[in-house]
């Protein structure tokens, strides 16, 4: 379902059902002469959209406007947008704070862009997660006052972390591929990884024809195929279910 379609009582129903929330969190990024700018935010947005027809989902409107950096290429005339992660952390605060209030507590966002160093986090994610912690120690506060952790209703605590019952899991920030999917399928930037997942999750972003060897990050999309592209695209949508069923 999506969230700007949906009518009050299915709201209602989705979080008396704690039916998962998806967002698809990414940026607008130079990816070569043969990618659109949205590769990273369109991968997820399309792999929700197959979700969204076999499980129970909310998908929130998408949000392209992370930290890329310049890192790649200098915005003039390549088409990059970087927002800084000191403006994206206050965003994300107030959007965990609006989808808390309504009463969602199952919410989870997906992030492909430099998902190479998720473990050690990079600025989107980093601001996303902070901003979900934050968030959630200000919500149970303001729900339960100061010393809510300390009371005798928190005794139950760690044993509630053993079993993912923790407050803490309301709002879960992903990599769109796990760990082993990066391993079976390296990522890249531009080059046959993310070439060939483009052609299987949105073709339509891909044209090999404006392809250019001049970036040696690129140099490899030659070799991207949608067959490559639909084995990853098996593996990474299979991961991304048993997240949102946990």
């Amino acid at each position: 379902m999506r969230y700007e379609l949906m009518f009050p009582a299915q709201i209602r129903e989705a979080i008396d059902k704690n039916t998962p929330v998806a967002l698809a969190l990414g940026v607008l990024e130079y990816h070569g002469e043969h990618l659109s700018p949205g590769v990273d935010t369109l991968l997820v947005i399309r792999a929700l959209d197959i979700l969204e027809k076999e499980i129970p989902l909310v998908i929130l409107p998408p949000f392209f406007y992370g930290a890329s950096s310049f890192a790649v290429e200098p915005p003039e005339r390549k088409g990059t947008i970087h927002v800084a992660a000191e403006i994206l952390q206050p965003f994300a605060r107030q959007l965990f704070y609006n989808l808390l209030r309504i009463g969602f507590r199952n919410i989870h966002v997906f992030v492909h862009h430099q998902c190479e160093n998720f473990e050690h986090g990079m600025p989107t994610d980093l601001s996303f997660k902070l901003a979900a912690k934050q968030e959630i120690f200000s919500f149970i506060e303001r729900e339960q006052g100061e010393g809510w952790w300390g009371n005798e209703a928190s005794a139950e605590y760690y044993e509630d972390q053993a079993i993912d019952q923790s407050p803490f899991n309301w709002i879960s920030i992903h990599p769109f591929m796990s760990q082993a999917a990066r391993e079976e399928f390296p990522v890249d930037h531009a080059g046959e990884q993310e070439t060939s997942l483009m052609m299987a999750f949105c073709p339509e972003a891909v044209d090999m024809d404006l392809f250019s060897e001049e970036k040696w990050y690129s140099k490899t999309a030659k070799n991207a195929s949608l067959k490559y592209g639909n084995r990853a695209k098996d593996m990474i949508l299979t991961d991304l279910k048993e997240k949102l069923q946990q």
